[in-house]
């Protein structure tokens, strides 16, 4: 078991193994404004300023590969009202992305189906992941029109049009030939999924990358999960004992 020790205001992670790659599921943006009286807007405003606050502390600490779920394919089906301010916030952290940050280290990626955005979305977020490309820091990947599901179709039918072409036989069909036809293809499965908000499902999260994740579930709104919260996860992620279907 790993060792931590408590100071007075937060867990230390420093005498833990930390995991490879953590997935987050960013939930509870509305009920957080709902409860203060406010737009939902307001709530993935709040969202999105810790979005950027938790991605800067993953990296600091080095966390190797942090994916988060920006925007599901189900999102579509919220009022217009609602999805318009999240597509402005997601423009301008790319906006931001590309005018701020020339000299991090972060190299970013996005997994989803990306051609749902409008041309100005799309371009941006070309442009964020070529100027990233030769980073050497955390690989951030953005799921944005994501859902787990959509992506093992997609990976199906890749796989049955190789099949068709020839290049591939039925027998060659395995979990490694899934794998690399997935959106995080070369990726390591995400040791760690963290879900604040107190919901109790995987929401249609890397379905399939995540049959042997660790899941951390926290009664927090996401505009109120802190670094401490992160630590907390990260250690009680660290007092597991995974053993991958083993004794």
């Amino acid at each position: 078991m790993a060792l931590f020790k408590k100071n007075t205001t937060a867990y230390s992670i420093d005498n833990i193994i930390l995991p490879e790659h953590v997935g987050i599921i960013m939930d509870g943006n509305g009920r957080w404004a709902k409860k203060r009286g406010l737009p939902r807007s307001a709530g993935h405003s709040a969202g999105a300023n810790n979005f950027r606050k938790i991605i800067r502390y993953c990296s600091d600490i080095g966390i190797k590969y942090l994916t988060m779920y920006a925007f599901s394919t189900e999102n579509w089906k919220r009022p217009n009202d609602e999805v318009t301010a999240l597509m402005k916030l997601f423009k301008q952290y790319l906006e931001e992305a590309l005018r701020d940050f020339q000299d991090d280290t972060i190299k970013l990626r996005f997994i989803g189906d990306i051609t749902a955005f409008s041309k100005e979305i799309q371009d941006l977020m070309y442009e964020a992941v070529e100027g990233s490309k030769n980073r050497d820091g955390m690989v951030l990947n953005l799921a944005m029109n994501y859902g787990g599901r959509d992506e093992i179709v997609m990976a199906t039918k890749t796989i049955a049009q190789k099949l068709k072409n020839g290049e591939i036989t039925a027998e060659d069909i395995d979990e490694k030939m899934i794998s690399d036809n997935i959106y995080t293809a070369g990726q390591p499965d995400p040791d760690l999924i963290i879900r604040p908000s107190g919901e109790y499902r995987t929401s249609n999260f890397l379905l399939w990358q995540s049959a042997y994740s660790e899941y951390v579930i926290m009664d927090k709104l996401w505009p109120d999960f802190t670094k401490e919260d992160m630590n907390y996860a990260l250690i009680e992620y660290a007092k597991r004992n995974r053993r991958f279907g083993g004794v």
